[in-house]
């Protein structure tokens, strides 16, 4: 928050504070010296000065809101940028702990309930004390008796927020949580729509929604019906106190011990009192669902990561060839029973090609999650080119290794924005390189949009199989020392599978790099130097395709069940 801003705006809020409390003193005077003894001249000064402070309030009213505003802008926009930079360094696990869906809340709707109490704060919060104070002054000063009626209505006032606040705390508290579920039910429905609709579960879903929808508006109805008690209760409260002051100030003019100019600017004054306490109550009724929200923000924001940089961190030293180990690693889930991978062991140089196969739950993504560092290993080490890389920066470690997911994730723009997200620095004919190795020219043509050709959200644009394709060229954009492909073959053919690792092979650019592949098939691992067979989250066996298959069982095992046309390994 800009001190120097919210000190400017506090300095116009006492401006139009002061003029407030100025203009029922003038008033005072036209009724008691200008219209009671006809004195037009003296009306038309006093009402040339009333618009002149009335300008003044105006003025010192509009900074104030224009620095008010600016400011929650300001610290909403910082807000977002530390919770976005938190989230996008988050590990897997705390990413998980979290959810999407609330993360997306908190990063929207918690902001702005902060933006909305710090305008309030920067606004009604400074006023309405210094109105309460200032406004039962000057009531105090036209006629001290009349005052008496506030110990009545302002006691009366702090019994009923205080009520207020007590059922509705809770319940603003709740509806933060419930909104959690209703972007948790809607994210899960627009991204899993073409699985609903294969499955006709159309009408689940829509009870699913309807049901959080319908408990956010029971939740909602109920606390705003509560605070909604607030305004005619107050209206009621201050129709009783000016009905109060104006039965015991025209006891005190009928005794001439009062003049009617103050009776007005008393009711005037009376009404800024209530007002200003109304807006303090109104305050404080809305801090407790920003604090909730603060708190929600706070636990995102203080969250420890559990993959942190050292506080000295190595640089990788300069090798001619790559080396990559895995040194009797192990790790284990937070919480699971089991370990999800157990001692696991092997060594690849650059020009190598690993393979990974394995079972349903064998460990195959979670072995490679630690290489990015998504993971840290319980025990053991991964080293690259002889380095631990706990002792690399991330930056400089995710800078040598290049990632395709199974899941293609593309985004909205053109096919050259998408390649550039890998090497914002890749020249043209670097991406047709990458493109044609992912064997991805044959829907991309260079005829005709070429690499402008539309990314709609998400690659909707393209079927799964060209989703894949994108997001391996993607990755051979980028000039890595390891290249990861995480069950990146899978939506392809089998004649577009062969060709595309045949072309990795062939790459010259590959010789320097370890290819590291994730897959289910024989057909896809055969070729690797390298094949790892995982289970149970143990490497149960090592070595090349021919010598798996004559030792190792599991191996043998997967490539029976593989066996049928179409899907032969080699020989």
């Amino acid at each position: 928050m800009g001190w120097g801003a919210v000190t400017i705006g506090t300095l116009f809020l006492i401006v139009q504070i002061a003029g407030d409390l100025i203009l029922p003193g003038i008033t005072s005077d036209i009724i008691n010296n200008g219209v009671a003894k006809n004195d037009i001249p003296y009306i038309w000064n006093s009402g040339v000065k009333m618009l002149l402070v009335s300008l003044i309030g105006l003025i010192g009213a509009g900074v104030n809101v224009y620095f008010a505003s600016t400011q929650a802008q300001k610290i909403g926009n910082k807000i977002r940028s530390d919770l976005f930079r938190k989230i996008s360094f988050m590990s897997n696990y705390e990413f998980e702990q979290f959810g999407e869906a609330s993360l997306i809340t908190r990063t929207t709707n918690d902001v702005i309930q902060i933006q909305n109490v710090i305008v309030m704060i920067l606004r009604m919060m400074l006023m309405s004390p210094i109105m309460l104070v200032g406004a039962g002054f000057m009531a105090y000063q036209k006629q001290p008796e009349l005052t008496a009626v506030f110990l009545v209505s302002l006691p009366l006032l702090a019994i009923f927020v205080g009520i207020i606040m007590f059922f509705a705390v809770p319940l603003f508290k709740s509806l933060q949580k419930k909104i959690d579920r209703i972007n948790l039910v809607f994210r899960e429905g627009l991204t899993g729509v073409r699985v609903i609709r294969a499955f006709n579960q159309d009408q689940f879903e829509q009870d699913r929604f309807a049901d959080a929808n319908h408990d956010y508006m029971k939740t909602g109805i109920k606390v705003f019906t509560i605070t909604s008690f607030m305004f005619p209760v107050m209206t009621l409260i201050m129709s009783g106190t000016n009905i109060g002051i104006v039965w015991y100030g025209a006891h005190l003019i009928a005794d001439q011990t009062m003049q009617v100019g103050n009776l007005v600017a008393f009711m005037t004054y009376a009404t800024q009192i209530l007002m200003s306490f109304m807006m303090l109550s109104m305050v404080f009724v809305s801090i407790p669902r920003a604090s909730a929200s603060a708190v929600r923000i706070n636990d995102v924001l203080s969250a420890k990561n559990s993959v942190e940089d050292l506080s000295n961190v190595d640089k990788l030293p300069t090798m001619s060839k790559t080396e990559l180990e895995y040194d009797n690693v192990s790790f284990r889930y937070p919480g699971a029973e089991r370990l999800s991978i157990d001692d696991a062991s092997f060594a690849a140089k650059a020009g190598d090609t690993v393979a990974i196969i394995g079972g349903t739950g064998s460990g195959k993504t979670t072995l490679i999650s630690m290489l990015p560092r998504l993971f840290d290993p319980g025990k053991g080490q991964v080293k690259l080119d002889g380095v631990d890389i706990k002792k690399i920066s991330q930056y400089d470690l995710h800078e040598q290794i290049s990632f395709a997911q199974q899941k293609a994730v593309l985004f909205k723009g053109t096919v050259r924005e998408n390649m550039k997200f890998g090497n914002e620095k890749a020249t043209d004919e670097e991406i047709w390189h990458a493109l044609e190795v992912a064997q991805s020219t044959e829907f991309i043509d260079r005829k005709a949009a070429g690499l402008d050709t539309p990314v709609e959200q998400n690659g909707d644009n393209f079927s799964g199989g060209q989703k894949q394709r994108l997001a391996i060229a993607r990755a051979l954009v980028k000039k890595a020392k390891v290249y990861i492909f995480d069950d990146s073959f899978s939506a392809l053919d089998f004649k577009t599978d062969a060709n595309l690792r045949k072309a990795l092979r062939e790459d010259p650019e590959m010789k320097n790099s370890i290819v590291i592949i994730v897959a289910q098939r024989i057909a896809t691992v055969a070729d690797a130097n390298l094949i790892l067979v995982l289970e149970g989250g143990k490497i149960v066996g090592q070595g090349t395709h021919a010598e798996l298959k004559e030792s190792n069982q599991t191996y043998q095992e997967i490539i029976d069940s593989q066996i049928k046309e179409g899907d032969q390994a080699n020989g």
